[in-house]
């Protein structure tokens, strides 16, 4: 639990990099994959990611401009990562302006629950982390090596000494 903005901002901040790594690695071509036919594609996901973090915060009293043309997903990875740069670092900044270490113990209704401020910002993360590993399975899929965001992936473990990664 955060128990001060700045305990928020470190880990967000360590998240959000880890997050533009992987959009980073996205292609204009990878955005169309799909685990099934009625499924969001990579780039729907990519671009919900995206576009959630200002609604989100908006939607718990923060100000802070949301994104413009936000229904429609761009055909362009680099613009949703460059999109997602942007976003992540505005969210930062409004939470470091317009909250405090207090303003982390107040409580508001959350998805019909009573969650402190704290906890609300710690479910932003995890949507985003959410998220995010379904994108690098979707990678997978569509013949881009993943980043590795918690550990190698299996295409740099022979880096490591390790031939065959563990099962």
């Amino acid at each position: 639990m955060y128990v001060t903005v700045s305990d928020f901002i470190n880990e967000w901040n360590r998240e959000a990099m880890l997050t533009q790594q992987v959009l980073d690695g996205l292609t204009d071509e990878s955005l169309s994959q799909q685990v099934y036919s009625e499924g969001r594609t990579l780039g729907r996901i990519a671009w919900h990611l995206t576009t959630s973090i200002p609604e989100y915060l908006a939607h718990f009293g923060l100000k802070i401009d949301s994104i413009e043309n936000a229904d429609h997903v761009p055909a362009s990875a680099t613009d949703i990562a460059d999109t997602f740069r942007k976003a992540s670092m505005a969210a930062s900044k409004a939470i470091e302006e317009q909250w405090s270490d207090d303003s982390l113990r107040h409580v508001q209704e959350a998805f019909g629950r009573q969650e402190s401020n704290a906890t609300i910002l710690m479910g932003l993360i995890k949507h985003i982390v959410h998220h995010r590993g379904q994108m690098t399975i979707l990678m997978r899929q569509a013949g881009i090596k993943p980043f590795g965001v918690y550990g190698p992936p299996k295409e740099d473990w022979i880096h490591l000494g390790v031939e065959h990664p563990p099962l």
